[in-house]
């Protein structure tokens, strides 16, 4: 399936902090905890926990969060299927970056182990 310009639009100006209380109780429901959300957040996007916090309080879009944010360079190996979309097929950048970061969420959920939710980096840090 392929993404809209009205919807890669409308991904962009979400906010961050919009969604995130969803990425907290979505794992935290599933017995995982908000820290490894943060973790996995700082592996895809190089923000710690007070810039995090900064970013939510800003109310920051995603078109925002995604453009400040150094991304992991392991990202590309982040594929599947989310939302109804194949990742590997999404062209707009932010659209794409966003899926990865839902991807990450739903497999930190799913109960996978966290060195195969951050792609086999054992300590979560940038290769």
């Amino acid at each position: 399936m392929k993404t809209t310009s009205e919807h890669d639009e409308r991904i962009a100006k979400m906010t961050f902090a919009a969604v995130y209380p969803h990425y907290v109780a979505k794992v935290e429901k599933k017995g995982r905890t908000k820290q490894e959300l943060h973790q996995v957040i700082e592996w895809l996007t190089g923000y710690n926990d007070v810039e995090l916090q900064n970013l939510i309080n800003q109310n920051v879009t995603f078109e925002s969060f995604f453009k400040s944010a150094n991304l992991n360079s392991n990202a590309g190996l982040i594929t599947g299927v989310i939302c109804g979309y194949r990742i590997e097929e999404i062209e707009n950048p932010i659209t794409k970056q966003v899926r990865y970061l839902d991807k990450l969420v739903d497999e930190l959920a799913k109960g996978k182990k966290m060195e195969k939710v951050l792609r086999n980096s054992k300590t979560g840090n940038k290769d």
